[in-house]
């Protein structure tokens, strides 16, 4: 039996090249059981004639499909479905009833989520004035898939393929070690640095770890809003303290804490610094009532408009500050790459915690990590970042100002977002449903409180994936909106 041309339609909300779509076609036809074994399928003319493609993009398909034994070749009478080829389930598919279990009654714990509404077509927004995400007109795509290919190389087989159990790539470790956390004022031995997969899970490892249902946390009011997810999870007794102009106060930490997580270089999401008198005065009372301190240092590389101060663990002499470091801002999100660094006992229970979950992050994206940051080119994307967001910075503040909107909070060194505040009275929730239709997108405050009725007239506006020319005209839009 010959397999028709027209039995074969491109998906065309499918990624890739053309030649691996059509490859991905073919693959699953055969894995779904529409093609069997021995059916011939079309000629390479005749399919790139129906699909409208060149009939090179189809041969070179076929021959992929033929090097995984997907189908085989018999000479001048054409391709076929392999004998060998996968094969589909014996059983056939039954549609999922709804059973008899109920849910609310036996889940151990109630995991909740106040992840923010970002769409996943947000590119196609022309006033994405949302935060972390990556900019493709800035990132160096082409040095970061030859560090890809580097990787793969024989030379780096295991760090590819090993299952490592615990350990990390000591290339990127002694990066860290070495030029990242030396530019904070930390100095610490591999044996006091873990890798994580992001910030976020480098914070979950840090409160499962510090934190039982008998301990006591503070926590940033705002604050990250996964934080506060984490910290509930773990049913330890959470207290929420409102920070100021200068960020957590150490005097409105109650007494019996256990473990403090703050944002001193870069509040979030109120951009707020803490000044040095104060963050000395947190170690003192860290050291006095014998609590520790998670330091979340999120977008220290940012810091565009003068030298960020050193990080609060460059200050700590009593081993009581856990750092936590992320490439996710200054490369892009979708790396879920971070590190933890503290003492080398919470760094050994933190490795151990993480190797019953996930062993470590994987070694192929360790190491195209550690060949982008050695070979220099993390550090000409951040000079490049840093004109940009200057750029950026430069006309939203002017912008901002000429149509009379109200800044909640700015970052001293730079950053890449502004906290705004609204008329009070106005929600910033329908006000971002509003602006959507007109294609500008905006982060609500609300997420970012703890109370039950939270603020609802702080807004965040951030300006790393959205091109210059176009923040005048978002934030006039805004404006408009906001009457």
């Amino acid at each position: 039996m010959t397999i028709s041309p027209e039995s074969l339609i491109l998906n065309p909300e499918a990624e890739g090249t053309l030649q691996a779509r059509i490859r991905q076609m073919v693959a699953e036809g055969i894995l779904s059981g529409r093609f069997r074994p021995g059916e011939k399928l079309p000629s390479s003319r005749k399919l790139a004639s129906h699909l409208g493609v060149s009939r090179i993009t189809v041969t070179l398909a076929y021959t992929e499909l033929l090097a995984d034994d997907y189908i085989s070749s018999r000479g001048r009478s054409g391709y076929f479905v392999s004998e060998n080829a996968p094969e589909p389930p014996a059983f056939p598919p039954r549609a999922p009833d709804r059973g008899s279990v109920d849910w609310g009654r036996v889940l151990g714990a109630r995991v909740e989520s106040t992840a923010f509404d970002k769409p996943a077509d947000w590119a196609s927004y022309r006033y994405p004035f949302i935060y972390g995400q990556a900019d493709p007109t800035l990132f160096d795509t082409a040095n970061w898939r030859l560090c890809a290919l580097r990787a793969l190389g024989r030379k780096d087989f295991a760090a590819l393929t090993a299952d490592q159990y615990d350990a990390d790539d000591p290339l990127l470790v002694d990066f860290i070690a070495r030029q990242t956390l030396p530019r904070r004022g930390i100095l610490a031995g591999p044996d006091e640095i873990l890798l994580t997969m992001g910030a976020q899970n480098a914070l979950w490892l840090a409160a499962q770890v510090l934190l039982t249902q008998r301990r006591h946390a503070v926590i940033e009011d705002p604050c990250y809003p996964s934080l506060r997810d984490i910290l509930r999870q773990s049913r330890c007794h959470l207290s929420p303290v409102p920070v100021d102009r200068d960020g957590l106060p150490p005097g409105a930490i109650p007494k019996g804490t256990d473990v403090v997580f703050t944002t001193p270089a870069h509040q979030c999401p109120t951009s707020a610094t803490m000044p040095a008198a104060r963050r000395q005065t947190l170690l003192d009372k860290a050291e006095a009532e014998d609590f520790l301190i998670v330091e979340d240092d999120y977008e220290f590389e940012m810091s565009f408009l003068k030298p960020p101060s050193p990080a609060l663990k460059s200050d700590d002499r009593g081993g009581r500050v856990i750092y936590v470091g992320s490439f996710s801002k200054s490369l892009f999100p979708g790396l879920r790459l971070g590190y933890l660094v503290g003492p080398a006992p919470f760094i050994r229970a933190a490795r151990a915690l993480r190797a019953s979950v996930l062993r470590h992050p994987p070694g192929h994206l360790q190491r195209t990590a550690a060949y982008f940051l050695s070979l220099g080119h993390y550090d000409a994307l951040i000079r490049r970042m840093h004109r940009a967001y200057h750029d950026r910075r430069r006309i939203m503040d002017r912008a901002i100002a000429e149509h009379g909107l109200i800044v909640a909070g700015r970052g001293t060194y730079g950053g890449s977002s502004v906290w705004m505040r609204a008329p009070e009275g106005l929600d910033t929730g329908a006000l971002a449903a509003r602006l959507r239709a007109e294609s500008v997108l905006i982060e609500p405050g609300a997420a970012f409180f703890a109370a039950a009725d939270p603020p609802r007239h702080f807004y965040r506006l951030a300006y790393s994936s959205i091109p210059g020319p176009r923040i005048t005209e978002g934030i006039a839009l805004i404006a408009r909106a906001l009457g």
